[in-house]
């Protein structure tokens, strides 16, 4: 990833985002998960088997993530800014013949993009359940805890979730007070909602991934939703081939 050019392209406020490109053909903007960047895709994702089909994929790194911006005020990331700002990339590269996907909190993110109004031609919400999609986030949840501790210098007992989430945390360059700010501008999309996309979606989960293991329900609720288990659990089944075979297999067969 870090072998790719960074573009870079104004959010709605002017904040400055960046995104990377790889591959040639049919635009496909991928969505990345919480406290990663678009490399998430890249490596070890599917992104290569993606791009060998003839896409041009475009891979943003969401506001306090990566490259882009980390503004550490709150007036940053009002409401839904991060689908606002994936809006403003559509708008930006001007695609209005494009596909849309995101994993884990990018899934979250496209999907709220499409019930704003995005109209890519297929779209694809990974590691994402209904009930996840539909309630608020958490006051208390497990992100959100270890980020409070990591502010206050806090150290978590071996062995316990907030330990091991640190670690995952701390094996990249993460911006605590950024990343609050990031669950904070979450909005959920509500149930009467879904009926009105109608956007063809896959949404994909792994069979491990006991969070999100509504996802079957998430597909019944969209008008065009299909629904895939790949194996891995919410962190590997990004890195699956079956996980790979499924986004290709809809993406070619949702081909006009």
């Amino acid at each position: 990833m870090s072998e790719l050019p960074v573009h870079r392209f104004p959010g709605r406020d002017g904040v400055e985002l960046a995104y990377r490109e790889v591959g040639h053909g049919r635009p496909i903007v991928l969505l990345h998960g919480f406290a990663t960047s678009g490399s998430l895709w890249l490596n070890p994702g599917p992104a290569a088997t993606i791009a060998a089909l003839g896409y041009r994929l475009i891979l943003p790194d969401l506001r306090g993530h990566g490259d882009s911006a980390h503004p550490r005020d709150a007036a940053s990331y009002p409401p839904d800014v991060l689908a606002d700002d994936g809006l403003a990339l559509v708008d930006w590269l001007g695609l209005d013949d494009y596909d849309l996907g995101g994993y884990s909190l990018g899934g979250r993110i496209a999907l709220r993009m499409l019930a704003r109004g995005a109209r890519p031609i297929r779209a694809i919400v990974a590691a994402q359940g209904f009930s996840a999609i539909t309630r608020p986030l958490s006051p208390n949840n497990l992100y959100r805890r270890v980020l409070m501790g990591m502010l206050n210098g806090e150290t978590f007992d071996r062995g316990t979730p907030e330990a091991e989430q640190a670690f995952w945390f701390g094996q990249g360059t993460v911006d605590p007070q950024a990343l609050l700010h990031v669950l904070d501008a979450q909005v959920p999309t509500p149930a009467a909602e879904l009926p009105r996309i109608t956007t063809p979606v896959l949404v994909a989960v792994g069979d491990q991934d006991q969070g999100h293991a509504s996802a079957s329900e998430l597909a019944e609720a969209l008008p065009n939703g299909e629904f895939v288990r790949v194996p891995g659990n919410h962190f590997t089944a990004m890195t699956s081939p079956e996980f790979a075979a499924a986004v290709t297999y809809f993406l070619g067969s949702r081909s006009r």
